[in-house]
């Protein structure tokens, strides 16, 4: 039993039982041969981690599946790619600022880690220059990876607070987006950018 195969039957789960240890548990009931109880607790914790590092790994799994279905935007402009990532968010926007805060709290402290935003945001950029197929090099390289980064934090950013108006946010913001590369110069404008997006996401609703 693999752990990549529990995984990926765990994901469709996430909108009925949202990324918790239940979900991976019940995996097992999807298998081709399905078992015919959800995996013990013990189980759970020997295939995906203890405590909330279980939960980390789920999350993580869907923020994989989420970069892998931006590959199926109806074309291959900035604005089908990262509208295509928005939409994999809708069936558990409301659960996923928690999310955030789980991957961004990993000793449990209400003290934000902003690694966890940093790989998201950078990872969905460096998909959509992939499928875009852009070709910078150089400084601009990097310039345009943490402007794209900084465009769907913002975007997703919106979408926490007004899903109906994401879209229309995000080609505003693509509209404007020369604007960001001269705004965002260097990684540590990027950074300190994205960790007070995903800090808002969290508190805004409570959470910390």
């Amino acid at each position: 039993m693999q752990q990549t195969q529990l995984l990926r039957l765990a994901l469709p789960l996430v909108r009925t039982h949202g990324f918790t240890r239940e979900a991976l548990s019940r995996s097992v009931l999807s298998l081709p041969n399905p078992h015919p109880q959800p995996l013990p607790d013990t189980a759970v914790s020997a295939l995906f981690g203890q405590g909330d590092d279980a939960r980390r790994t789920l999350i993580e799994a869907w923020l994989s599946e989420g970069r892998v279905n931006m590959r199926s935007a109806p074309s291959t402009s900035l604005k089908d790619v990262l509208s295509q990532r928005l939409r994999h968010n809708e069936p558990v926007l409301g659960i996923l600022p928690e999310a955030f805060a789980t991957l961004a709290t990993p000793l449990g402290f209400h003290l934000l880690d902003p690694n966890p935003a940093l790989k998201h945001a950078a990872s969905v950029a460096e998909e959509a220059c992939a499928i875009t197929q852009d070709t910078s090099i150089g400084p601009s390289w990097y310039a345009r990876r943490a402007s794209l980064a900084a465009i769907y934090t913002a975007a997703e950013l919106h979408q926490f607070k007004s899903p109906e108006t994401a879209y229309d946010f995000l080609v505003d913001v693509l509209q404007g987006s020369s604007k960001i590369d001269n705004a965002i110069s260097d990684v540590g404008q990027f950074a300190e950018y994205v960790g007070r997006s995903w800090a808002g996401i969290i508190r805004s609703r409570g959470i910390l």
